[in-house]
């Protein structure tokens, strides 16, 4: 049956798309995950990929055609399949586009029968708030129904598979329904709530045509990841942010300008304002703590509760979190699914030990030995493009971007942030960053964009005294490095005996994309540049 496909919000401001480019014509089959088209916004090009497999029956525009947000974009369906009863969508403009940047996103969901709420002012749905989110928990509401709301308030914290994001109100007026309680599941683009004038608004309606999908969060089956590495967010979907947002802690200035007189850091406070804003009842309330223990760049799971022995038989049921249900079945579907294969290197990390002494004299921030290996790892991936590849089922697809993500454990399982570009980085900036990431990754504040997009990646054991092991590969990457600890060895040199410091890493490769060769001449590449780590300043 044929599906329609709507035009998405891919920004907060956009109110239409002008299509850039089409990467399919009418009658092309089309696959779930082949780019469809490049859509200009009024902030950057976008590249939408399909959500399923078909025929390309229809276009809402030609090139360079302005398409309205949830408009008909396109239909994909069977091949002869008649579509007449669904071309109602408005005619398309003709508009010049500029090319710009390109990320990704998926195509928006089809649209539904009945009463169409994604076109209501007054609904606001559940969006997707990661690559792989196929539905949101709710951790908590800021506002109850009856409250009046503002543009800019927090309504509501929802729990994603890998952060715990805050949502803004787009408008102003009052809360008339929630689409679930604390703790309850609703579906991405799910009705999350209704806000508008009381008396006004046929809140029955709504929720009748709305087929929320709200579950009891334990109750609910991991879905789908989504395909893409950032999907559309529809048209009534709220503003997203954090307690810090790129690197600012929000705060009132009063409590800013106190902070500093009294030498505080504001990012060790846990703000009570609007929005969890900091304020100066929050400054004069702070008792310093002991300083928390930094994240383990590594995916190992959190420390459990030290045991306590019982006389009597029993067991306790921990309901799964949003992460782990989908580190089980990302990973499942990739150690299964992609046919891995593995390669073991011993690195001597003398030199590189002797050279992270006299960086760190005049580093601006501290460079750890893993800071060393995304850097190594960086440069050696530009010698060697076909590990930098993701399989595409019928394409692999080869980056010419190095974004590299590093594997952190966190309370509920793991991460993946990403430092973007990591060859064009200095190892101050990448240690800086890293710090930083791995920061927001346990406190559960990375965005969306500090998650995603990555091309390789590292995990990293090694401060846990593992001498080697292997890692799985972490979609939709072709290979993950898995990095050991540096273990004293005695070798010979010269007449005698001495120590050397060695580190064992092993390259999990998918071997559909990458061959045995290619995998093994990446390593040695690595290794030089570990083992002389001047050449990394080149």
């Amino acid at each position: 049956m044929a599906e329609v496909i709507l035009m998405p919000r891919l920004s907060d401001t956009m109110t239409e798309g002008v299509i850039a480019a089409w990467h399919k014509k009418v009658g092309d089959p089309v696959k779930k995950g082949d780019l469809l088209a490049e859509v200009e916004t009024d902030k950057a090009t976008m590249e939408l990929e399909s959500y399923k497999d078909g025929i390309l029956l229809h276009t809402g525009a030609d090139k360079g055609g302005k398409i309205q947000v949830n408009d008909l974009l396109a239909i994909i369906g069977n091949a002869g399949e008649d579509i007449s009863g669904l071309l109602g969508a408005p005619a398309a403009a003709p508009a010049p586009a500029e090319k710009k940047e390109t990320p990704k996103a998926a195509a928006a969901a089809p649209a539904t029968a009945g009463l169409d709420i994604s076109k209501m002012d007054e609904v606001v749905l559940m969006p997707r708030l990661s690559d792989t989110m196929e539905a949101g928990v709710i951790a908590a509401w800021h506002k109850k129904v009856g409250d009046p709301v503002k543009k800019g308030d927090i309504l509501a914290e929802i729990e994603t598979d890998k952060a715990t994001m805050e949502l803004e109100s787009y408008k102003n007026g009052t809360l008339l329904h929630v689409g679930a309680q604390k703790g309850e599941k609703i579906l991405v683009n799910g009705l999350l709530c209704i806000i508008g004038e009381k008396g006004k608004v046929d809140v029955d309606a709504i929720v009748a045509a709305s087929k929320s999908g709200v579950v009891p969060a334990q109750a609910v089956a991991e879905t789908a990841a989504a395909p893409a590495d950032t999907a559309p967010v529809t048209a009534t979907t709220p503003t997203i942010v954090a307690a810090a947002e790129n690197g600012r802690v929000k705060a009132s200035p009063l409590a800013k300008k106190i902070a500093k007189e009294k030498g505080l850091d504001l990012r060790l406070l846990q703000g009570t304002g609007d929005g969890g804003r900091i304020t100066k009842a929050d400054i004069d309330n702070y008792k310093p703590v002991a300083a928390a223990t930094p994240v383990a760049q590594t995916t190992a799971s959190a420390p459990v509760a030290v045991f306590a022995g019982s006389t009597e038989e029993g067991y306790t049921d921990i309901p799964n979190s949003q992460m782990r249900n989908v580190i089980a079945k990302r990973l499942g579907e990739s150690k299964f699914g992609a046919p891995h294969f593995y390669l073991t290197m011993e690195i001597n990390m003398d030199n590189a030990m002797a050279a992270r002494t006299q960086l760190n004299e005049i580093s601006p921030a501290k460079i750890s030995f893993n800071d060393l290996v995304v850097k190594a790892v960086a440069l050696a991936l530009r010698q060697h493009p076909a590990i930098n590849a993701s399989w595409m089922g019928d394409k692999i697809r080869r980056y010419s971007h190095i974004h590299i993500g590093i594997a952190v454990a966190i309370e509920d399982g793991l991460i993946v942030p990403v430092v973007r570009f990591a060859d064009q980085k200095s190892l101050p900036q990448i240690a800086a960053e890293s710090k930083e990431l791995a920061g927001k990754a346990k406190n559960k504040k990375l965005q969306p964009s500090e998650f995603t997009g990555n091309t390789f990646t590292i995990s990293n054991l090694g401060m846990m005294d593992i001498d080697e092991f292997t890692a799985i590969i972490n979609p939709p990457d072709s290979c993950i490095l898995a990095v050991g600890r540096i273990k004293e060895t005695v070798v010979r040199k010269g007449d005698g005996f001495g120590v050397s410091n060695f580190m064992k890493v092993t390259l999990s490769c998918d071997h559909r994309s990458v061959d045995g060769a290619s995998g093994a001449a990446f390593l040695q590449t690595f290794k030089k540049y570990l083992e002389n780590p001047i050449t990394m300043l080149l």
